[in-house]
């Protein structure tokens, strides 16, 4: 079972790195017991660990991703079957993205998220799935050419921000409205850089992006420019030129800056050295 309950073939519950099968598969998640309350002052015996195995999964997916180069985060539903309209779709977005020299990331698993990652392996790209401990039977889709398993979602949910430069979403349920409404947060708030967030499928989102600009903005919950943060698009290839537009402008900028930085960096060298000749001469 995915982590929707839809039926795939899986490769066994992910522990770490332990691979567990049917009745050794556990009824809770490494998440579901941590934020568990507990009794007493058991926590006190188990969280101290914990930390140290959060700890390791950031380190490990770091030291895999370090490398990882240009990259976008591809977000969508993992009950999307392959024959609708929207795997399709995933799979152009995946194909396009390899081909622009962007390495693709999802969830690892069915649907959409198999979609973009066959796209982008059949174009020759680099190809990445961040998969989750889940009670249900889901390995990583057959087409992730790099994989990282990871026990806790805060700790997933930051590879997908810290080595993306773009987020593309397509049509999904309550995990990809999460995602797509941190991502939009973290922008918001500047707690990222203002990199791109495109949804595609104007069918799909347009409800939502119609309620956002109504009674949201009309209660002033959000502001007229929170707005621009999001784009609305049909075509994979237009959804692909607004993140590489945008990743363009980025770089852009941090070369100006680095330049800008320098070029300070040499004029207060430069005062320093003529404010010493200036000493040397009074002597």
């Amino acid at each position: 079972m995915s982590d929707d309950g839809v039926p795939v073939p899986g490769s066994g519950y992910r522990k770490g790195p332990v691979l567990l099968r049917r009745g050794q598969i556990p009824t809770t998640t490494s998440d579901q017991r941590l934020l568990s309350g507990g009794d007493g002052a058991d926590w006190l015996h188990g969280d101290p660990w914990r930390v140290m195995r959060i700890q390791s999964e950031f380190v490990e997916g770091f030291g895999a991703l370090a490398e990882l180069g240009p990259a976008v985060s591809v977000f969508g539903s993992a009950r999307t079957v392959p024959e609708h309209p929207d795997f399709a779709l995933g799979e152009e977005v995946g194909r396009l993205l390899a081909d622009a020299g962007y390495a693709v990331i999802t969830g690892g698993g069915p649907g959409i998220m198999s979609a973009a990652n066959k796209g982008a392996s059949e174009a020759g790209g680099l190809s990445v799935g961040l998969g989750i401990e889940l009670p249900f039977e889901q390995g990583m889709n057959p087409w992730v050419d790099l994989g990282v398993n990871f026990r806790y979602f805060f700790a997933r949910k930051t590879m997908f921000v810290k080595y993306a430069e773009g987020f593309i979403v397509l049509p999904g349920g309550f995990g990809t409205f999460d995602e797509l409404f941190e991502a939009l947060t973290l922008v918001q708030t500047h707690k990222v850089t203002e990199f791109p967030i495109v949804l595609v499928g104007t069918d799909y989102w347009q409800g939502m992006v119609d309620w956002l600009r109504g009674p949201v903005l009309d209660r002033g919950m959000i502001r007229e420019a929170d707005l621009a943060l999001l784009r609305l698009v049909d075509d994979p290839a237009e959804a692909v030129r607004i993140v590489r537009d945008r990743g363009d402008e980025l770089r852009a900028a941090e070369r100006e800056a680095a330049a800008a930085a320098e070029r300070a960096q040499e004029e207060s060298e430069a005062e320093v050295a003529d404010e010493a000749d200036e000493v040397a001469g009074g002597r």
